[in-house]
């Protein structure tokens, strides 16, 4: 039975023919090893649509080659000479290097495969021709084979022998590579190519519906990772972007059900990101890692954020940048890039359209981008139902997902507007899913910087998220009402804005306190973004933040205790009376946390301490161990935490020794006895 190269895992990277080894094996473990591999290889079902006559005729070789190595078996063969051996240790590498090659042509990009034909073919090629050097070269007449095996040996020495006749590469296989490059060139000159061609090509490449186009989109992108130079990672991003075009037109709208499958793995994903991929600002996965002075790592948007506030210091370790240069850490983002792949979690790998001295280095895919957005546009503007909009904002929202180019073309071609429509109460009644997919695309296009701006001065579009956050259909479309106004918010000006409107305020409040865990995770990043904001801080303390943040510890105690530091810090005595009854909590917290929020729960102690007065730090000093706790987290806490914890153990050290000054010696004695050897009692 002829076995599908799909049930082999993809590789990251292809190997390089030095890659391969023989395995070191007896002479008979070696035969049967190559009767596996020989079996393996003919096994496999010839490609369909590309490069059909070559791997055949390597798959039919092979499956002849296989009655050779069992007649060797038959025979119990032990001992081969030195000659023999050597012959047979390089056959198994070329059986491996054609068994590679033919799940690599299976299981990658048809459109990438198509663009490396010549070179795919001349692989088959060369291929063929070590195998008749091989047979060549083996002594036969010391094998004692039967003369019907001998027979199939030359057979296939033969066939091994005979040149190529003409082109390595079939005339279809060409005509069909011309038609895509003459495709992309008139792309490039904003040419809207012929549909009827488009569906020619796709229908030969066996891409004949919008799953099969999502799932070339997806090896393309994996082609992206696995090129090393910017011109072949360009020349697949302006395939991807005739892919995408061309599902958009031919095709319509994908499922949305397995989208819903993806979204939750998503969701699950999020949850587990690893600490390292965390900006320590955001607490978000990091999409594009840079360096400050200190060495630190943050994400772009949001150190960037701090510094255009004024700030000069190093939010992590507080030491002043000696330059605010940002340099981007390559490492770092290459590991979140594979990991967000294994976890099929969308991520920006490579700019499509990187400008060189002001010009766009690959129009084909910016052009590309343009053409589907405004196809997709105009579907939704002329949509007569409510469905066909739905089709129309689900394909827009995958679209603004893909990469930065793609959230500039929809937003250019005025999406937001015909986006804000389907925001409202009749859309939730009528179509949830609508609402969702528009209101995630309008969260995905506000990734852009260029498009803050955009979604706050176009009429109705904020006024539409807000009462999404407060009044949407499902908690996904709240969570993502609630991370657009996080987006928004990264902008000072808009912080201070959105902080204004008391509606903005009051939904996310709700959210965190009535919301699943993803949804309550959303809006407590938009509050702490926010509470930025000074003025705004006072209206979070008067609507009761300190007690809803408190209560949200027990689930989500990172960012809890961080929009808790940022509240005592900016919140006045108002904000430091509110937070008396968090102390016990922040005291476990800064025992069993992780590293972030053992950091923030120290820094929100010390600000408590030195705003709240005496009486604050009695109630701090009164918690059993809570001089041990300090010192484990001088010894194995983050730069800042060993810092903010070393200033709270002055501060408690400073107190007692000013009530030793007002108490008899005995007393002294008593109380620093107990502070000191007393064990911090925490729950089971």
């Amino acid at each position: 039975m002829a076995v599908s190269p799909q049930i082999f895992p993809p590789r990251k990277r292809r190997p390089s023919a030095g890659a391969f080894i023989s395995p070191t094996l007896s002479d008979l473990k070696l035969v049967e090893s190559l009767l596996i591999l020989s079996q393996e290889v003919s096994s496999m079902k010839p490609l369909q649509f590309l490069l059909q006559r070559s791997c055949l005729s390597i798959i039919r070789k092979v499956k002849l080659l296989s009655l050779f190595f069992e007649e060797l078996l038959a025979n119990q063969v032990s001992f081969f000479s030195p000659p023999t051996v050597l012959c047979f240790e390089e056959m198994y590498i070329v059986l491996q290097r054609m068994k590679t090659l033919i799940e690599d042509c299976y299981n990658g990009s048809k459109m990438w495969l198509l663009m490396q034909i010549e070179t795919a073919a001349n692989n088959f090629h060369e291929l063929t021709i070590d195998l008749s050097t091989l047979l060549d070269i083996m002594p036969l007449q010391e094998l004692h084979l039967s003369q019907d095996v001998e027979d199939v040996a030359v057979l296939i020495k033969t066939q091994c022998s005979k040149r190529t006749k003409g082109a390595l590469v079939d005339s279809k296989d060409d005509k069909i590579r011309l038609q895509v490059l003459t495709t992309l060139d008139q792309i490039k000159k904003e040419i809207v190519p012929d549909h009827s061609i488009l569906k020619q090509m796709f229908e030969s490449l066996g891409l004949r519906d919008s799953s099969a186009c999502k799932e070339e989109i997806e090896s393309l992108e994996e082609e992206i990772q696995n090129q090393t130079d910017q011109k072949s990672k360009h020349f697949a991003a302006a395939l991807i972007g005739l892919v995408r075009y061309t599902k958009c037109v031919l095709f319509g709208t994908s499922v949305q059900k397995s989208d819903s499958r993806r979204r939750r793995k998503k969701s699950a994903s999020d949850a587990n990101v690893p600490a390292d991929f965390r900006c320590p600002i955001s607490l978000e996965l990091m999409r594009n890692p840079v360096v400050v002075a200190t060495g630190q790592t943050y994400d772009r948007q949001s150190i960037s954020l701090w510094i255009e506030s004024g700030h000069n210091t190093c939010p992590k370790t507080g030491q002043t940048l000696a330059h605010t240069n940002l340099v981007t850490n390559t490492a770092l983002k290459n590991l979140i890039a594979l990991w967000c792949r294994e976890q099929r979690i969308p991520f920006d790998y490579a700019a499509s359209s990187e400008k060189v001295n002001g010009v766009v280095t690959n129009k084909a895919a910016l052009e590309a981008t343009k053409m589907t957005a405004s196809f997709l546009i105009n579907k939704l503007a002329t949509s007569q139902s409510m469905e066909a909009a739905n089709d129309a904002v689900y394909e827009l929202r995958s679209l603004s997902k893909t990469d930065s180019d793609s959230r500039a073309c929809i937003a250019d071609a005025g999406a937001i507007a015909l986006l804000a429509r389907h925001l409202g109460p009749d859309t939730a009644s009528r179509l949830p899913e609508l609402q969702v997919n528009a209101v995630t695309t309008i969260l995905n296009l506000s990734i852009l910087e260029a498009n803050k701006t955009r979604i706050m001065e176009t009429e109705g579009a904020l006024n539409g998220v807000i009462e999404v956050l407060r009044s949407g259909a499902t908690w996904e479309a709240k969570g993502n009402a609630a991370a657009t106004i996080f987006s928004l918010s990264g902008v000072h000006a808009h912080r201070k804005t959105l902080g204004r409107k008391t509606r903005v305020v009051k939904g996310l409040m709700d959210l965190v306190k009535g919301g699943p865990t993803s949804s309550k995770r959303d809006a407590l990043v938009a509050i702490l973004n926010l509470a930025g904001d000074r003025e705004t801080v006072g209206r979070l303390v008067e609507r009761g933040i300190v007690e809803i943040v408190a209560e949200a510890m027990d689930v989500l105690p990172e960012e809890s205790v961080t929009i808790l530091e940022a509240v005592v810090k900016r919140g006045g005595l108002t904000a430091i009376v509110a937070a008396y009854n968090t102390i016990k909590k922040l005291c476990i917290l800064l025992r069993e946390g992780s590293d972030t929020s053992r950091e923030s729960a120290a820094a929100t102690l010390v600000t408590i301490c030195r705003k709240g007065g005496s009486e604050m730090v009695a109630d701090i000093a009164a918690v059993p161990g809570i001089e041990r706790v300090i010192w484990e987290l001088m010894e194995s806490g983050t730069a800042r935490a060993r810092r903010k914890a070393a200033a709270l153990l002055r501060i408690l050290r400073r107190w007692a020794a000013g009530l030793d000054a007002r108490s008899s010696s005995t007393t002294t004695t008593t109380t620093t006895t107990a502070m000191t050897n007393s064990r911090i009692v925490l729950p089971s």
